[in-house]
């Protein structure tokens, strides 16, 4: 088996290796960043509907 190969193939290799590396990488901080963003969106959007909700109480404890 020869193994005399170039140098920079070994450094294009390595280039190709860690692109996916870091690919993957960002990849998975990107999903838990938008994961975070959506509990964050729901908590609020349920706020929201529980103000509602009272404000509707109030209202019609008062008619």
């Amino acid at each position: 088996m020869n193994l005399d190969v170039p140098f920079w193939i070994w450094l294009v290799v390595a280039g190709i290796v860690f692109s996916a590396y870091m690919t993957i990488r960002t990849n998975r901080e990107e999903k838990e960043i938008e994961m975070k963003e959506a509990e964050m969106e729901g908590a609020i959007y349920i706020e929201r509907m529980e103000r509602e909700k009272e404000k509707r109480k109030q209202l019609s404890s008062e008619g």
